[in-house]
């Protein structure tokens, strides 16, 4: 059966060999692109067009018109091809229409080579674009899948190319374009017919790598899914969006971009028809650890394509039914009778079968993640793993530091059960505020007040404890401020184990201390690196990445503190000088707009379950897990006492 996309959806291909098929309401340039594993398009050697219309595993047309065939071999293609994204423009200089919004959806439709079609696709809701990308096939564990993209780009061909990372993609455009509009690409006649085989797919010359990984891919959004993103590269989502009208782009800002010496494992491969079996470290990384971290962020982006692609249909459902009753009852002569019931039972039934197919998609991409989280969970190392996987019961502490950091998990409505780990890069590039306000969210204000203030120290310290785990020996100190000493029993265990640069700092006196002590540190660190002049720094002074975390804020802070504070957060985590903090927006807003700055630059989570990370990609809020350790374990008491041990045998 064919599967009609809706922008987002993807869909399993079950062969190699293929046709796209285009039609448009004028004549139209296709194209396609070679994108590697992040999506990069390494140079104008990875790009099909009218003037150069054959890659290995690639052909499109040589002329502009308003049907094309583009023949694709996947297995054809160079090794380092992971995504082929088709292309279509409208050409400049000839006359026609100069956007998408004067001519009919253009329509595309992937097909076997016997013409039975796999994959459709209609490209509405296009105004002001002149080019667009329309579809992407993407290799995911193994398997090749065709995802509807429809993302349309007002400033054309070159805005396009560039934003998949090809160097001089204004110049390529403008030569693309002048070929056309000048007749140099010279009309063809239609396809050929077919061999018996149903093959027509001709092979191209050419190097099986088309060339080198560019020195600077081009950077997404900042993320904070959550901070998914960049950093689900974290797993994390960013609080600052995509510009309006810009591509849903999950690249990595930080992932290695060359390939790595060591292939990543491989899954057996799959019976036709069905997926491949999940592998955990199937992506591309120089060492397991990147492996793992790069395939939790391809979770992340499956799970927030897949739901986005699901919500879409559905409300694509309710608006046909809502066309198809308007259309229907604008006739007075179906407001009587059984003929406006009839009509209204059958755009209801059209609604549902939408509905229907659309979770039945959604339902299969859901059980293929669960599938591979249930593969990828049991295989994390410490700092990536939850606190009752069992790798942290022969812990040891590490001799170098990993790539990132556990915060807790993230799950959509959709699915509640799978869960995908919200990770953060190490070093911390922003501090992390525990918020423990009950007026901040809706889960908050069911929680006793005294007990979400404990909760979210407690948070705060298994945090802490994991920095301390995953740090080498003396390279990581935690400094607490605790005022009133209200945090006494969320402190115990990190007190217990000596693991703390000292006792939590109480009082005005002891605030001041502490945030003294830590401002000379950025200071002169900040001074010696500017000088060029790293020795010349204090025999006294710790190098070493440093924690401040801070109870109750701002109780126990005059204006000088509050200023040290704010130095700290802006400029501390550039030398190794990081925020924790526990604290209620509203006990701060005697200070006013004046710790703005402080709260935005921090990566807000919560001490109970609540649906406040936004992801600015497709629009979802995703639900934050914290972390917890398994009622009655002592993983904690052993983790910290781990780093004691690990301490005294390097002599810190």
């Amino acid at each position: 059966m064919t599967a009609e996309l809706v922008r987002g959806q993807n869909h399993t291909l079950p062969q190699t060999r293929l046709e796209i098929r285009v039609s448009a309401g004028s004549p139209v340039v296709a194209g396609a692109t070679l994108g590697d594993e992040n999506g990069v398009v390494r140079g104008a050697e990875w790009i099909a067009h009218p003037g150069s219309p054959q890659l290995p595993g690639l052909e499109v047309s040589q002329q502009a018109a308003a049907g094309h065939r583009l023949a694709v071999d996947l297995e054809a293609l160079p090794e380092t091809v992971h995504r082929v994204t088709v292309l279509l423009a409208l050409p400049v200089g000839v006359g026609g229409p100069t956007r998408f919004g004067t001519t009919a959806a253009p329509f595309v439709a992937v097909t076997g080579l016997d013409g039975t079609e796999i994959a459709t696709f209609t490209l509405t809701g296009l105004d002001a674009e002149s080019a667009v990308s329309a579809l992407e096939l993407y290799r995911r564990q193994g398997a090749w899948k065709v995802r509807a993209v429809g993302q349309g780009y007002a400033a054309g061909l070159a805005e396009m190319l560039a934003d998949q990372g090809l160097a001089g993609a204004a110049e390529l455009a403008a030569s693309i374009q002048e070929a056309v509009a000048r007749s140099l690409a010279r009309s063809v006649a239609p396809p050929p017919p077919r061999t018996p085989e149903g093959d027509r797919v001709r092979q191209a010359s050419g190097p099986s790598d088309p060339g080198p990984v560019p020195a600077a891919p081009p950077q997404p959004p900042a993320a904070t899914p959550v901070q998914p993103a960049a950093d689900p590269g974290t797993a994390s989502v960013s609080a600052s969006a995509p510009t309006p009208g810009g591509p849903i782009n999950y690249a990595h800002p930080r992932r290695q971009h060359a390939a790595p010496p060591t292939p990543p494992p491989t899954a057996p491969p799959a019976q036709p028809g069905q997926a491949a079996q999940p592998v955990a470290g199937d992506a591309t990384g120089w060492s397991m650890d990147e492996r793992l971290y790069n395939q939790i962020w391809g979770m992340f982006e499956d799970l927030a394509r897949a739901a986005a692609a699901y919500r879409s249909a559905v409300d694509f459902a309710e608006s046909r039914m809502d066309q198809e009753l308007d259309r229907s009852l604008s006739d007075p002569r179906n407001r009587i009778g059984g003929a406006g019931d009839r009509a209204r039972e059958q755009a209801r039934a059209k609604r549902d079968e939408l509905t229907a197919r659309a979770r039945e998609v959604l339902d299969r991409d859901l059980a293929q993640l669960a599938a591979e989280a249930a593969v990828v969970e049991p295989a994390l190392p410490a700092a990536y793993a939850g606190w009752d996987n069992p790798v942290w019961h022969a812990h040891r502490i590490p001799m170098e530091l990993p790539m990132a950091l556990r915060l807790g998990d993230l799950h959509l409505p959709e699915r509640t059960g799978l869960r995908i780990p919200l990770l953060v890069r190490l070093p911390l590039e922003r501090g992390i505020w525990v918020d423990s306000g009950r007026t901040a969210s809706e889960a908050a204000a069911l929680t006793d007040s005294d007990r979400l203030r404990r909760l979210a120290m407690e948070t705060a310290v298994l945090h802490a404890a994991r920095l301390l785990a995953v740090y080498p020996p003396g390279e990581f100190s935690v400094h607490v401020i605790d005022p009133a000493g209200s945090a006494a029993g969320p402190l115990a265990p990190l007190v217990d184990a000596g693991v703390l640069a000292g006792p939590p700092a109480a009082g005005p006196q002891g605030v001041a201390s502490v945030l003294a002590h830590l401002t000379r540190r950025v200071d002169l660190v900040q001074m010696a690196v500017r000088a060029g002049a790293a020795d010349s720094l204090p025999p006294d002074l710790d190098t070493g990445e440093q924690l401040l975390v801070v109870n109750d804020f701002p109780h126990g802070f005059d204006d000088r503190a509050v200023t040290q504070l704010r130095y700290l957060a802006d400029e501390g985590p550039a030398v190794g000088v990081h925020l924790l903090m526990v604290a209620d927006r509203e006990d701060a807003s005697a200070y006013g707009p004046v710790l703005d700055p402080l709260w935005r630059s921090l990566l807000r989570i919560t001490p109970v379950v609540d649906n406040h990370l936004a992801d600015p990609w497709v629009g979802h809020a995703w639900t934050y897990e914290p972390p917890v350790t398994p009622p009655g374990s002592r993983v904690l008491e052993q983790v910290l006492a781990a780093v004691t041990a690990a301490r005294r045998a390097a002599g810190r």
